[in-house]
């Protein structure tokens, strides 16, 4: 079939002109779905960061609560008790830390000649030097009751580590063993009110340690388990007083304070003190310690002024603790010198006696006691304890009436209902004797209610 020639030209310039008229609508049509999908490409990040908003809010109420949760609710109306950082002054990541425990005491004495005089410390815990001798009532008297809790006690404490690996810590401790502050205070007679007694105040920095607390001469890990405050008090060297001490492995030094206990000649009056040394204390102990418990060596070099006179002393200590399996240990000390007097028994010897001339002559002196503990059970154990102290006088300067030698045997039993609660009971029986063979004794029961913290 032939085709006619000028509808063959017709047809390729319409097709042209069709193609012309087609090509602006698609691109305009392309145009109105491009700008429909960028807005709906908006709106899909619009909704998408709104979920995202959403999320974030929902998760800070979340740990809002959590952290509420976790804190004692605050009564409507009132500011949260702690708002900022304990220790405000402090060098940020510090740790600050509060221990103690509270003690009640009740316990009944009888002594055979004459009463401990009241508000002395031998009422409240065991120390030989009060024991009465040859007093009104040497045939014996009746018992009498003591009960108090001043020897509950609190400790503060604040430890660093510097970004070099330092430790740096200090701490303060305190108890009410410190007598009254007013006229109703401290005598029994209304308010039974004491004041804070300082007993620990010091500051460590790696291997140094200054300010005041346990001598270096006393090996506090020996101490038995008392119900007493100390227990076998005659053979135990117990002083805390400010120093300044280098630990270096099994090794420490140390300088601390002096002061020198003074009997007059022949008696002629009361044994004092004396603050006139110049030199230090100087203490060096060795230690070693194991699974097996631990054993120390303790030496002391003192120097004794009073006036212008002086005289030099030394002593040495030796203790230990040794496990017998895991529910027996045997606790024990054995302590002795030329002048170790107010380093032994709450100073029940005196340091130095002044002779006939008017000099100063050292006191020899020694001590100890050992202690057995049995646990019965996690909640049940049990102390036996002997101690004693002899001193060596001459009797032509300090004459016949001070103490040649003192010994007190204790036995206990320890009863812990609970973790930190101990509840106890000890039977003890300490002698005094002096150079002129008189004697007193003491008989006591003491029992205590303990929770630490």
């Amino acid at each position: 079939m032939s085709m006619h020639p000028a509808r063959l030209v017709r047809r390729p310039l319409a097709a042209a002109m069709l193609l012309a008229l087609a090509v602006p609508g698609a691109a305009l049509a392309q145009s109105d779905r491009e700008k429909a999908l960028e807005a709906r490409v908006a709106e899909l990040e619009r909704q998408v960061q709104a979920l995202l908003t959403t999320t974030q809010q929902q998760q800070q109420q979340i740990t809002t609560v959590q952290a509420q949760s976790a804190q004692p609710a605050v009564p409507a109306g009132k500011q949260p008790v702690q708002a900022t950082t304990i220790t405000p002054n402090a060098t940020p990541g510090t740790t600050f830390s509060y221990t103690g425990f509270i003690k009640m005491d009740a316990m009944v004495t009888e002594t055979s000649d004459g009463r401990i005089a009241d508000g002395s410390s031998g009422r409240l815990f065991y120390v030989p030097s009060t024991i009465p001798v040859g007093g009104a009532g040497a045939d014996g008297g009746d018992p009498y009751a003591d009960f108090h809790a001043q020897f509950s006690r609190f400790g503060l404490g604040v430890d660093h580590v510097t970004a070099n690996g330092d430790k740096l810590k200090g701490y303060v401790e305190a108890d009410f063993f410190g007598g009254g502050s007013n006229a109703l205070a401290g005598n029994e007679t209304a308010t039974n009110t004491y004041a804070v007694t300082l007993r620990h105040a010091y500051v460590s920095w790696n291997n140094w340690l200054a300010g005041q607390t346990w001598s270096n001469f006393m090996d506090v890990a020996a101490l038995p388990d008392a119900v007493d405050f100390v227990g076998p008090t005659d053979g135990t060297v117990f002083v805390r007083q400010a120093q300044v001490r280098y630990t270096n492995g099994p090794w420490s030094v140390s300088i601390e304070n002096p002061q020198t206990t003074v009997t007059p000649y022949l008696g002629s009056g009361a044994r004092f003190n004396s603050g006139d040394n110049v030199a230090p204390d100087i203490t060096a102990r060795w230690l070693t310690k194991g699974d097996w418990g631990h054993f120390t060596v303790a030496a002391l070099l003192r120097q004794f002024k009073w006036l212008e006179e002086t005289e030099t002393g030394g002593a040495l200590s030796l203790s230990g603790k040794f496990n017998l399996g895991a529910n027996d240990d045997i606790r024990w000390a054995v302590n002795g010198g030329s002048g170790i007097g107010r380093y032994l028994a709450f100073g029940i010897g005196s340091d130095v006696v002044v002779d006939a001339n008017g000099g100063l002559q050292a006191l020899d002196g020694y001590g100890g006691f050992v202690a057995w503990r049995h646990a019965f059970s996690p909640k049940v154990r049990t102390n036996l304890m002997y101690a004693a102290s002899h001193f060596d006088n001459d009797t032509g300067i300090t004459g016949f009436g001070v103490t040649e030698r003192t010994q007190s045997f204790h036995a206990n039993l320890i009863y812990s209902p609970f973790p930190k609660l101990d509840v106890g009971a000890e039977i003890s029986y300490g002698q005094r004797s002096l150079e002129d063979d008189r004697e007193g004794d003491l008989k006591r029961l003491h029992t205590s209610i303990k929770y630490s913290f």
